[in-house]
């Protein structure tokens, strides 16, 4: 198994209280496979791929519990410096804002160099080189003549692919891709989300894919992990999440995509709000908002049941939520 994690628990301390945004979240990827992770803003989602490439902002961020093993290895007994030799080479991250978390003032060229300097130890001239290399391999225009020019010159589809050229810059063993598709209009998602396959093939790298919105991942997820409230909700094969959710939570999601073949009817919307992590519900956290909700699931929370030998459900009536 290239990744597995194991009852990841990740606290943060503030004025108002303790607010619990990761709860006992276990998930696995291995060489060459996809892992979607969906979920409303606020399910842990971000925070949970944080704590696994050890960038959590501590304080107030504390990792309270669990195991995140790397090719057998738990990161979270290592120091710091052997994690960051361990960032970038053998795992990588693709962060959701392109704009903000290239710098401003560096050219596209020196930022994608910098890699090759600082792991690898090449000249600046070698690492112009490789960068140029890279833009090539993700699809950017004339990468030589723009290699020296800055991140605003770019579009935002072009300032992806270069987040994404940073991140396969020593072709690490597994990416975590941070809502790579945010703010891109449709057409460039769909490019954005192709290119991401065909390197993961051509690398046989590890993905996860951390994302809210399902009709992205339908074609390129091996499986997917729902998460709510800092908790995984449901766990399957790809195509048996879109055949039958076996979780309300996750078959609302579904319906709340928009199809072609309900023109004029209003979309479906999950009623209420996510729960405030200061005081999530006692039982199970998505009663407030379930359709199948009943006094059990008020104050027994749900593990996560066997469906079947690769899915589970936290829902004490999953075979209502399968019927629909």
């Amino acid at each position: 198994m290239l990744l597995e994690v194991r009852n990841l628990e990740v606290e943060f301390r503030t004025r108002e209280g303790v607010v619990n945004a990761v709860n006992g979240v276990s998930y696995s990827v291995d060489e060459g496979e996809t892992l979607a992770v969906l979920g409303e803003s606020g399910s842990g989602k971000s925070v949970t791929a944080q704590a696994v490439m050890g960038i959590l902002d501590v304080p107030p961020g504390r990792i309270t519990g669990g195991e995140v093993l790397f090719q057998g290895q738990d990161l979270l007994k290592l120091k710091e410096e052997e994690r960051r030799r361990i960032r970038g080479r053998r795992m990588a991250m693709i962060f959701q804002d392109a704009l903000s978390s290239l710098n401003p003032v560096l050219s596209v060229g020196a930022q994608l160099g910098e890699m090759f300097i600082v792991h690898q130890g090449l000249s600046r001239k070698d690492a112009r080189t490789k960068a140029v290399e890279l833009m090539d391999r993700v699809r950017i225009p004339a990468a030589r003549e723009r290699v020296g020019d800055y991140p605003h010159q770019f579009s935002g589809g072009m300032r992806q692919r270069i987040m994404i050229a940073m991140a396969l810059a020593l072709e690490p063993s597994l990416i975590i891709a941070d809502e790579p598709t945010t703010a891109l209009d449709v057409t460039i998602q769909a490019q954005v989300m192709e290119l991401l396959a065909e390197l993961q093939r051509e690398l046989n790298m590890g993905l996860i894919l951390i994302t809210h919105d399902l009709g992205v991942v339908a074609d390129v997820a091996d499986k997917i992990a729902v998460m709510y409230a800092g908790r995984i909700v449901e766990t399957a094969p790809v195509h048996d999440i879109y055949k039958a959710p076996a979780h309300p939570y996750t078959r609302g999601l579904l319906d709340s995509i928009p199809r072609l073949d309900q023109k004029g009817q209003e979309l479906y919307a999950i009623k209420g709000l996510p729960p405030n992590l200061l005081n999530i519900p006692s039982g199970c956290s998505f009663h407030p908002r379930c359709p199948l909700a009943q006094d059990v699931c008020t104050t027994d929370e749900p593990p996560l049941y066997e469906v079947s030998a690769t899915r589970r459900s936290a829902c004490h009536f999953w075979t209502e939520a399968i019927r629909g």
